[in-house]
């Protein structure tokens, strides 16, 4: 073994050991370190360079340190940086004119993670009706879950939370005409961490007229799918759907800050009264001018149509390249949210974490979901020849796992 490869396994190992001895066990991260970023690239600890194919699960839309972010959390850093809710702040003011206007909705609820975000569209939801699939790790988000990895030993679960099947307008309509006390449907307009599923064009505008016909709130979980990532503002605009309530974060801060926010109308938001929901955090002075720079750095770079374009390029190129590979079953995604889906029958032969570890080695950091699929999620500024050559490096990579699953 080389001394220098010596040296990164060691310099590497260091870091993954400290974590493993003190934090808990409750993710199981790639076996890379990484210590800076920048546009599309995030390098390791030992200085290699790699493509960033997973953005922070779509956090990073606006790409690493973007200097207008980085420029606006310090400026507002040395100005104000929190005075809790207990207090009206200058920069909450017009972060809740400026986000209203930006999406055209009345009111914002703004939160600090995206599954509080969620959990405060669920209770928005059942104030207004008296008086959600994969949406985050709290109670409420494990009680209307599916993932065994998130419901598992969990209980007892919060009632009130009906499951139907992603993608089915036939369960949801059943369950709608036999339960007149359904308040609400939360729904990912696509799926995301279940492996980027792409409904069929059909089901949300389906969804929102069986909404509107029993008087359903329809929520959209836009954590990951909104902000550019899939070509639209909003992914729920690829269907002209307008949801009741819009559930926003990750990439509503560029991945600079935690932000989330939940929009709606005056009817349903003004439901919750002075006490009844709260966070310290949420509105503080930094989220709120890092958010408004976030979004204005959206709309003045171009990034929805810049991901619409860029996502077709890169399906092209890996439905040319791998296509026709026997173990790959599906390339799908919108914009640049997209996956690779490896067929089951072939996991003997070939898992979907060596792949990506591979796909490491040649410089590209990409995650599983699921065993079996692969997510490629760039941030949005990645440069038209980066992805190419993101193309490139994907195909090589699969080109040497294909010669072993047609040699076996």
């Amino acid at each position: 073994m080389p001394h220098w490869f010596s040296l990164v396994i060691d310099s590497f190992n260091i870091y993954i050991k400290l974590e493993d001895v003190h934090g808990a066990h409750n993710y199981h991260p790639l076996p890379v370190v990484l210590a800076r970023g920048e546009g599309c690239y995030v390098w390791d600890v030992t200085g290699k360079r790699y493509l960033d194919f997973l953005s922070a699960y779509s956090a990073v839309n606006q790409g690493h340190c973007h200097p207008r972010i980085v420029a606006a959390l310090i400026q507002q850093a040395q100005k104000l940086a929190l005075t809790s809710r207990a207090f009206h702040n200058e920069t909450l003011a017009l972060f809740t004119k400026f986000i209203t206007d930006f999406f055209g909705y009345d009111r914002v609820l703004p939160m600090n993670s995206g599954v509080e975000a969620g959990e405060t569209a669920c209770k928005l939801i059942r104030r207004w009706s008296i008086s959600c699939n994969y949406s985050g790790r709290t109670l409420a988000a494990c009680s209307a879950s599916t993932d065994p990895d998130c419901f598992n030993n969990y209980g007892p679960f919060i009632p009130g939370f009906e499951i139907v099947p992603y993608n089915d307008v036939d369960s949801l309509k059943k369950l709608l005409e036999s339960n007149p006390n359904i308040a609400g449907f939360y729904v990912e307009p696509i799926q995301g961490e279940a492996g980027v599923n792409v409904p069929d064009d059909i089901y949300l505008p389906a969804v929102r007229e069986l909404c509107t016909k029993h008087n359903v709130l329809l929520c959209c979980d836009e954590i990951q799918t909104g902000l550019a990532r899939t070509g639209r503002l909003l992914c729920c605009d690829h269907w002209g759907v307008r949801p009741d309530l819009v559930v926003l974060g990750k990439a509503l801060s560029g991945g600079m800050y935690p932000v989330s926010a939940v929009l709606s109308s005056d009817e349903i938001m003004l439901t919750i009264k002075p006490g009844q929901h709260g966070s310290t955090y949420g509105g503080n002075p930094i989220a709120c001018r890092v958010a408004m720079e976030a979004l204005s750095v959206i709309k003045d770079e171009g990034l929805v149509e810049r991901a619409d374009r860029l996502g077709k390029v890169f399906r092209g190129k890996l439905e040319e390249g791998i296509g026709h590979m026997s173990w790959v079953k599906q390339i799908r995604g919108k914009g640049l949210l997209n996956a690779v889906v490896c067929d089951d029958t072939f996991r003997d032969k070939v898992k979907a974490w060596d792949v990506c570890l591979a796909l490491r080695d040649a410089g590209l950091l990409a995650k599983q979901t699921h065993d079996n699929i692969i997510r490629f999620a760039p941030p949005l500024v990645i440069p038209e020849d980066s992805l190419r050559q993101a193309c490139e490096i994907i195909i090589e990579v699969f080109k040497s796992f294909d010669a072993k699953v047609v040699g076996a």
